[in-house]
């Protein structure tokens, strides 16, 4: 299944920020029976304290934002603070992405203009992490990247902090040869796995804490749709229990986060790595599946809403769309990629399910989801995709009507299956041809599906602003802007009604109408 952005090239995150270290945050005293560590070792430990600042940058999917947070939350933890300009870093990271080659080339471009930030100063360090590292760096990236110090899978920042911690662990060791050796392994067993934490602090600059936040609750991918690149870059699936999802929410209400989106290449699978080998194939009932999960972090208090992405047509299970339905800080916006609407195209991008059994889906969630938005993932110019099976495509998009359609040119992904054993034989003129007809099509119909608001009252939860205007989404995932002068004071963070003024196919304006707020314990 391919990863997307909202925006036909992936999204460059760089923010960070700065903070003033917390006055002896750190400050190490190690002791061998009651004896201070001789002084060249101590200020070795001590220097430890304060670290110095970090910046990562991010491009790519909203898996890559969290694997950043949870990077920042380690380096907090051992003492580095965050700092907005790279220049005034010591460490940089760089998470990369891969499925796209426009953003492979970034990625690639920034590493490659780093040489003269490292060679300023040796001693900073540079980190390469994500899908372009992919599970095991290759040796040809090593020596394409000779001024990278450390290369990081996605989802492990184990690697940069035991580089970090290098000089510590070997001045510890050589006082502590043998007694001390069982304490250096305790401090590398205190790195965190992925998952375990996120700090958005980095992405305040302004100092205000983000009030969205993405969780990975699944790991990697075990489906391998032939031209997907993930399964071969972030390994097979794994599913994170459902205590650790619930306590990394409640940390990040606790920095002021009111909603998570739950993610998952394949998020409907949650839980399917665990089945124990049932006859008849079904999830035993001691296993949880994406619908406890929801229902256990819908549980979180101060949290207000709740989304997950992206599914996969089948797996989209009865019990996940009636917890959509039933649990009120589940939002009705559903992500559930069709990628094409030919029968052979979808056979040879091995999706598993017809053109008639997407529509079936389709029609099943806006049965048992009132009010449900849906969302889909359309490749043109696949392998092999001639004039009439594209047209079936466009006729499934005109049929369906999807709120949004994230579209895409496809473009071969190294080592992937059709990259290997099929003819990348659709003219890049015709890929164009065919997404700037979809692209009309599907202006046409979110331009429809908005107007039907116009003088309705939705829901928003404020993100922010944008040119001097609050901006919020609706429950189902919709893009609303509201006017300040309508309502006095801060609305960063609240929930809010407002009467829908202005429809376009993008986004939406309306009016202030009154605060929906929870009222907090």
């Amino acid at each position: 299944m391919t990863k997307r952005n909202p925006n036909p090239d992936p999204e460059i995150f760089e923010l960070t920020t700065t903070r003033k270290p917390e006055a002896d945050a750190d400050t190490i005293v190690l002791q061998q029976g009651g004896v201070p560590l001789h002084d060249a070792v101590q200020d070795t430990l001590q220097a430890s304290a304060d670290r110095g600042a970090y910046h990562i940058w991010t491009i790519g999917c909203q898996m890559n934002v969290a694997d950043s947070n949870h990077v920042a939350a380690e380096l907090e933890r051992i003492g580095y603070r965050p700092t907005e300009a790279m220049d005034e870093a010591d460490i940089v990271v760089l998470n990369t992405c891969v499925v796209r080659q426009s953003a492979e080339d970034k990625g690639i471009g920034k590493a490659s203009n780093l040489k003269p930030w490292k060679r300023n100063r040796s001693n900073r360090t540079l980190a390469l992490m994500g899908c372009m590292v992919g599970v095991k760096p290759s040796p040809q990236l090593r020596a394409r990247f000779p001024h990278v110090d450390v290369f990081m899978p996605p989802s492990e920042p184990g690697p940069l902090i035991t580089h970090l911690q290098q000089d510590q662990i070997a001045a510890e060791s050589a006082l502590f040869e043998t007694e001390q050796i069982a304490h250096r392994h305790a401090m590398q067993d205190i790195v965190q796995p992925a998952g375990a934490g996120q700090s958005i602090r980095h992405l305040a600059v302004n100092g205000e804490a983000a009030v969205t936040a993405h969780v990975p609750v699944v790991y990697g991918c075990s489906h391998a749709c032939t031209f997907c690149i993930i399964p071969f870059r972030r390994g097979i699936e794994r599913s994170r229990p459902v205590d650790e999802i619930v306590s990394e929410v409640r940390g990040l209400v606790a920095q002021g986060v009111r909603e998570v989106t739950l993610l998952g290449q394949i998020v409907d699978r949650y839980g399917h790595d665990w089945r124990n080998g049932t006859e008849n194939g079904s999830l035993p009932s001691r296993q949880p599946d994406l619908a406890d999960l929801l229902h256990a972090v819908h549980e979180v208090e101060g949290l207000w809403r709740i989304r997950f992405l992206t599914s996969h047509p089948n797996y989209m299970s009865d019990r996940i769309l009636e917890a959509v339905r039933d649990l009120p800080k589940v939002c009705e916006h559903i992500e559930v990629p069709t990628q094409a609407g030919n029968d052979e195209v979808l056979a040879r991008m091995k999706r598993g399910y017809t053109q008639a059994q997407y529509r079936e889906l389709v029609d099943h969630i806006r049965a048992t989801v009132p009010q449900v938005a849906i969302n889909t993932d359309i490749i043109v110019g696949f392998c092999g995709e001639t004039d009439p099976q594209f047209d079936e495509t466009y006729q499934l998009l005109a049929d369906l009507k999807m709120d949004k359609a994230h579209l895409a040119r496809y473009s071969p992904r190294p080592g992937t299956v059709s990259e290997r054993r099929m003819e990348d034989d659709v003219p890049e003129a015709e890929k164009v041809r065919r997404h700037k007809a979809l692209e009309q099509l599907q202006a046409q119909v979110c331009g429809e599906i908005n107007a039907r608001l116009l003088g309705e009252t939705v829901e928003l939860l404020i993100e922010g602003q944008h040119k001097g205007k609050w901006r919020g989404r609706t429950r189902q995932n919709k893009l609303v802007f509201v006017n300040p002068e309508d309502r006095a004071g801060d609305l960063r963070g609240r929930l809010v009604e407002a009467q829908i003024t202005w429809t376009g196919p993008w986004s939406m304006q309306g009016r202030y109408v009154q605060e929906r707020s929870p009222v907090e314990a």
